[in-house]
């Protein structure tokens, strides 16, 4: 039986059909292969296809549904993986020109592995900032990704690679990494699902390492069932079923430095929910100048070695600001790491107050390639260093965050952050799901 991705646009259907027999995986594959071949010329979101290993596996998930065995709740799905991810004979380049002739992992990430065991299908390594230093996946080796849902614009970053392929149709799940916004941020300026899981809750082991401190890996979906789906297996359990009832807006630096539109959702939220408080996270400028600085500080000293020995090698905008980080004093960062700890602990206790905390995931639309500005509370400010300037004062909180697309027919996507409390992570999917039944979220 011949299948495409337009007959089963979603994993949950993927794997239905592959489980029960009645599409074979490596239909699915070579119809993803066939995808990828017709649009990404024009978004440039993949770095690598694994078309022959794509193939072997799908394979082989239809050789064990012949033997009456069940490949897993993500039987025969296509994934991608940013080029951060270790995909055992490639070389995980982290979006790096100068890691192109690295030696091939000799084995996948654990993450990946996690997935594979689940039944998905690996099919393509996916474009990002260098080194995931970049809010905008403009790449002076691998190239722009650009937005499918204008081309012109960018997709964001750093995981602008894992949204754009997503949002383009070639495929149903994608893998990213946040550590600042980077899941977020492209969520949002693509229009797909997105979610940032609770710091230490997914297995980093075999992903290219940005800030530790910060780093967690999650995926992107066109469906919020995807999403959840893909989340419960990357954790390695079901997410509990809860009822989200105490919901709050952030207000302050969230409301500040956001554009009108984004007002405009809450009158839906509210129609379902009624009048939201208004809840403030303290110091959340701060959280974010902390943010900044365990960032550059880490970043710059993973990477001083290099930067010492072959500084040319490295993208001219990511050299700059790896430099620049490496002239952060340690006892300052110290001191970012205490306000973290603090900071955690403000939120959390927020959270025990409200259910769900809403954001805004970014401060504006997807600009322009060929004009890089977004507009904020301060003004026209640069893209790179600002999409992310409302996800990651929650990034220091190490909170789990899913970030959800809202109903904009004929116009440019914009994105919510739905915040909670690690273990708490039904809470953002029920209102998640109660949302888009609403109208209010969803693609």
């Amino acid at each position: 039986m011949n299948v495409t991705l337009a007959a089963l646009s979603s994993a949950t259907q993927i794997a239905r059909a592959v489980r029960t027999g009645r599409v074979r995986a490596v239909e699915v594959a070579l119809a993803t292969l066939e995808a990828i071949a017709a649009r990404d010329g024009e978004i440039k979101a993949v770095n690598t296809v694994l078309g022959d290993r794509a193939l072997y596996a799908a394979a082989a998930i239809d050789a064990a549904v012949a033997r009456g065995q069940d490949p897993g709740p993500l039987a025969g799905v296509p994934i991608g993986l940013k080029a951060l991810f270790d995909v055992e004979g490639q070389p995980t380049t982290a979006g790096a020109a100068m890691r192109i002739d690295a030696a091939p992992a000799l084995r996948d990430a654990a993450l990946l592995r996690r997935l594979t065991a689940a039944g998905a299908v690996p099919i393509a390594v996916l474009n990002m900032d260098e080194y995931a230093y970049g809010f905008v996946t403009v790449n002076a080796y691998f190239g722009t990704t650009c937005n499918p849902r204008d081309t012109a614009r960018l997709a964001g970053g750093s995981s602008g690679g894992s949204a754009a392929a997503v949002a383009a149709g070639m495929l149903p799940l994608s893998w990213g990494s946040d550590t600042n916004g980077s899941i977020r941020v492209p969520a949002s300026l693509c229009g797909v699902w997105g979610f940032r899981p609770a710091h230490g809750s997914v297995p980093e082991d075999g992903s290219f390492p940005f800030v530790p401190m910060l780093d967690t890996l999650g995926p992107f979906a066109n469906t919020l069932d995807d999403l959840r789906l893909a989340a419960e297996v990357a954790q390695g359990e079901p997410i509990a079923p809860m009822t989200a009832r105490r919901v709050a807006r952030l207000g302050g630096w969230f409301v500040d430095h956001a554009i009108p539109d984004l007002y405009k959702a809450f009158a839906g939220i509210e129609a379902l929910l009624g009048v939201l408080p208004m809840a403030e996270l303290p110091q959340v400028e701060a959280a974010r100048a902390a943010a900044f600085l365990i960032t550059a500080h880490d970043g710059g000293r993973l990477h001083r070695q290099d930067l010492s020995k072959r500084a040319l090698a490295f993208d001219p905008e990511t050299r700059d600001r790896l430099l620049a980080g490496n002239l952060v004093p340690t006892p300052l960062r110290d001191r970012a790491v205490r306000f973290r700890d603090w900071f955690r602990k403000q939120a959390l206790a927020l959270l025990q107050r409200y259910d769900v905390l809403i954001a805004p995931a970014t401060p504006d639309v997807a600009p322009l390639i060929a004009d890089p500005v977004i507009h904020t509370g301060f003004g026209p400010a640069p893209a790179r260093a600002n999409l992310g300037m409302l996800a990651q004062p929650i990034s220091l909180a190490g909170v789990p965050v899913l970030s959800a697309p809202l109903k904009r027919p004929g116009q440019l996507p914009l994105g919510l952050q739905l915040i909670g409390a690690p273990g708490r992570e039904g809470l953002l999917f029920d209102l998640a799901a109660r949302l888009e039944v609403a109208g209010v979220l969803g693609i």
